[in-house]
């Protein structure tokens, strides 16, 4: 459905910036953290964060504007809503803030990628800094471990004995599937960078016993065999269609004779508008990967059908995502 636009609200949405660049500014200088230790006075926040005290007392002006610092005048706290959800002692905290920070970047050179149809200096995963990869995982296992328990009823286990989570990050998705059943092993794949940070998610939840690591660059090496399931949840949209038809060959190739893969993505619409979400993704993909792309439930279909799976079948998440669920032939 369009946006039935007025002045205000066009303006508002020009505008939206502002706040946006303020709450990811206070992330960066650790203020959230630093109100949980109590009320503050600017000239103690600024000393704390290594700032100057003038412009930070005026960021402080502007977050006590936006409701979420508090202030009697001369001291600041915590509101209700950044205590619930931007001091790191919540549980509903928003680990994912350095990870959108690092996408503010991006999309301040949209210009410049629409211009040259690719990602200004684009920097391979395995090429970025630690605090990167870090705030990077954050932010895919802070939407997953929400969205995985749901996603995974969406697909049969019920004669998988193994199942390969292709690209997990986290892990959170192969945790939710082995808590769904109790006798399947999975093994999350994913870059050498990432692997240690993965064995770090999946050790705090006890699943060490029940979920493999395997190193590798999806693209080049091989990803294992003999799976019954294989998931690949928010890995398309990073690559051409190129790599995706090449990818999901070697997912086919992987697979056991009747053995199921599962795509997860933001499918949009052969209109390539609807839904809003998936067209405003595809310029994510634009200013952060080099030829990443939302993708319609043809085009991934079409690269199942040419690795030879059939029984294509849609299903739709709760979160605007979707599935598509294919089979390898039985021999």
């Amino acid at each position: 459905m369009s946006t039935a636009w007025t002045s205000e609200s066009l303006l508002a949405a020009i505008n939206g910036y502002r706040q946006s660049r303020i709450i990811l500014t206070a992330e960066e200088l650790g203020l959230w953290k630093l109100l949980d230790a109590g009320n503050r006075t600017a000239a103690e926040i600024a000393n704390a964060c290594g700032s100057d005290p003038r412009a930070t007392d005026r960021l402080l002006s502007a977050l006590c504007a936006l409701g979420l610092v508090y202030t009697d005048g001369e001291r600041y706290r915590h509101s209700d809503a950044s205590r619930r959800f931007l001091s790191p002692a919540s549980d509903e905290c928003f680990t994912n803030l350095g990870h959108y920070s690092n996408l503010w970047e991006r999309w301040s050179r949209l210009t410049e990628a629409v211009r040259t149809g690719t990602a200004p200096e684009h920097t391979p995963v395995e090429d970025r800094t630690p605090d990167w990869l870090e705030n990077f995982i954050a932010a895919m296992h802070h939407r997953a471990k929400v969205q995985a328990p749901a996603d995974v009823n969406l697909i049969d286990f019920h004669d998988a004995a193994s199942a390969l989570d292709l690209g997990g990050g986290s892990g959170a998705y192969a945790m939710a599937m082995v808590r769904v059943k109790q006798d399947l092993k999975a093994t999350v794949f994913d870059l050498p960078a990432v692997i240690p940070i993965t064995r770090r998610y999946i050790r705090d939840a006890g699943l060490e016993h029940r979920i493999e690591t395997l190193a590798g660059d999806y693209l080049t090496d091989g990803i294992g065999s003999g799976y019954d399931v294989i998931f690949l949840s928010a890995i398309v949209h990073s690559n051409s269609p190129e790599q995706n038809t090449m990818l999901i060959r070697k997912c086919a190739d992987a697979l056991n004779d009747g053995g199921r893969l599962i795509v997860q993505d933001f499918i949009i619409d052969e209109d390539r508008v609807h839904p809003p979400s998936a067209a405003l993704f595809a310029i994510n993909m634009l200013v952060a990967t080099e030829a990443g792309d939302t993708y319609t439930e043809q085009e991934v279909a079409a690269w199942m059908r040419s690795a030879g799976l059939t029984d294509i079948e849609r299903h739709d998440t709760l979160f605007g995502a979707a599935q598509l669920h294919a089979r390898k032939r039985q021999e």
